[in-house]
């Protein structure tokens, strides 16, 4: 009973407030345009359509990492256009090998990889950290 009073104390407020919608965490938000059923909350309002969706998005991104000092090297490009994502990444693994993964993703085949291997040529520098006594 005590939760009903609630319910109906905060529906008063939000009225009194002009209609504001109550805060929902992120993870359990309904979504938009759909009535809440329950003793208290009988009618939601319809919210308004987003007016920045693109329907077709495209973007295209790289980034290549070569660190002499550390050894690291890593490298990614990734494209999509409208629900096509295609890509790569590599990586120099601990073993002295770099792994190789490239991905496709769309909305038929959903996500896909094809990860290779290949022995580097040189050798793989690694540094260990300093510590202070």
């Amino acid at each position: 009973m005590k939760v009903l009073i609630l319910a109906a104390i905060l529906v008063v407020c939000r009225e009194a407030a002009g209609g504001l919608p109550l805060p929902a965490p992120y993870a359990y938000a309904r979504p938009l345009g759909l009535a809440v059923h329950g003793p208290a909350l009988a009618v939601a309002k319809v919210a308004a359509p987003v007016e920045d969706y693109d329907p077709n998005p495209q973007y295209s991104y790289a980034y290549d990492i070569q660190d002499a000092l550390t050894g690291d090297s890593k490298s990614q490009q990734e494209s999509r256009s409208g629900d096509v994502v295609q890509g790569s990444y590599s990586l120099v693994e601990p073993d002295g090998t770099r792994r190789i993964v490239e991905y496709t993703a769309d909305p038929h085949n959903g996500f896909n990889a094809v990860v290779h291997k290949e022995p580097l040529g040189g050798v793989v520098k690694a540094v260990a950290p300093a510590y202070l006594h």
